[in-house]
């Protein structure tokens, strides 16, 4: 049994990368000893449930006022942005004092300097984005990146890398000249029934923030309808506190149209049952790291559809039917798929939960050994 630290910057945006860490910390607890690091005012109780996972004996630890400094990232995010990378440099600081008490450790997010052998698990990288020639790093990332960023050397040596999709390690390389191995994110299929027994509808999942572009789906439905589709929307999703701004526009836009519903902090039994009862599932998000939302689609045997771009095109097999640049071209390929109403044909199982963690244990207990 090792001791494994668990760092995940913050469990605030209650997406994706929160469901990582929940499955890594469940893959991980019960042949180990596990310590969640986090700066977050989210518990990972609050999580559990919804994502499906079971963290009992999972240990967890915060530095000295990180429900403080998490809450007020938050409130201030809808004018400088969430300030992730400064997330991570807080819980990197304060990890570093505890490392030695670990055999080896684990990132959820992204990628670290660490002292200790480390599995990194990459969505995207945090740290010297200018090394990207279309990023926009913004001003503070190269301060970040010489805190808490690991070096090219780093990462090469007794680091097990790993990206949530190929267009991610791609990235990596990019930036740091090494790439990860590709490990999918736990989706598990979802038993559902009959397509014929679905509803001629469509749902949009995800945290309801600005890179969402819940509104551009809004507006997708507003141009089927105009062509005489008579299709409805359901936007369901986590709402947090730094997007709250954004979340009124949703919830205004959709109390001006019949055909619109907003639900927010669903179950997971609320959600598998929205997604089990209609027939499509949108994405809006350009350059999506992986797509959790569109792979949580495809398991419950949605069609789906996202911006032709990012991860999402592993996740819908790279189909020009189901991929599409814009606002126009989505109309079309949904309009489309409504009138051949084609069942879906990509199987349920490809992301499933065991692949992801029998992957992750297998990678622990290889630096476990070699230590």
């Amino acid at each position: 049994m090792a001791r494994v630290a668990v760092l995940h910057n913050t469990l605030d945006f209650q997406g994706g990368a929160d469901a990582v860490c929940l499955a890594a910390c469940e893959a991980l607890r019960t042949d180990h000893e596990v310590t969640l690091f986090t700066v977050s005012e989210t518990t990972p109780a609050d999580l559990a449930d919804r994502f499906g996972v079971h963290i009992e004996n999972v240990r967890v630890r915060m530095p000295h006022g990180a429900t403080t400094i998490a809450g007020a990232l938050s409130a201030v995010a809808p004018w400088v942005g969430p300030q992730l990378a400064f997330r991570s440099v807080v819980l990197h600081r304060y990890f570093r004092s505890s490392a030695d008490a670990f055999d080896l450790a684990v990132s959820t997010a992204n990628e670290f300097s660490l002292s200790i052998p480390s599995v990194q698990y990459v969505h995207h990288p945090q740290f010297y984005l200018h090394r990207l020639p279309d990023a926009a790093p913004g001003r503070l990332n190269r301060l970040w990146s010489r805190l808490a960023g690991p070096t090219r050397t780093e990462l090469a040596g007794n680091v097990s890398l790993l990206s949530n999709s190929a267009w991610t390690a791609s990235v990596v390389g990019d930036v740091y000249d090494v790439r990860p191995s590709v490990v999918y994110p736990p989706v598990d299929p979802i038993s559902c029934g009959a397509w014929s027994d679905r509803e001629n509808g469509v749902v949009v999942v995800g945290r309801l923030a600005p890179d969402k572009r819940a509104l551009d789906a809004i507006r997708v439905i507003d141009r089927l309808r105009e062509q005489g589709h008579d299709l409805h929307l359901h936007v369901v999703g986590s709402t947090p506190r730094a997007y709250r701004d954004y979340v009124a526009r949703i919830t205004d836009a959709a109390d001006e149209r019949s055909y619109v519903s907003v639900e927010r902090d669903v179950s997971r039994d609320r959600l598998e049952r929205l997604l089990c009862t209609h027939k499509y599932g949108l994405n809006m998000k350009e350059e999506e790291h992986f797509g959790m939302s569109v792979a949580e689609y495809s398991a419950a045997g949605m069609v789906a559809f996202a911006p032709d771009s990012g991860g999402q095109q592993e996740v819908l097999g790279n189909r020009s039917d189901r991929l599409f640049d814009g606002i126009e071209e989505a109309v079309t390929l949904i309009a489309r798929a409504i009138e051949t109403d084609e069942p879906p044909t990509l199987p349920p199982d490809r992301f499933a939960t065991d692949r992801f963690q029998s992957s992750l244990r297998d990678r622990v207990t290889h630096l476990t050994e070699a230590v």
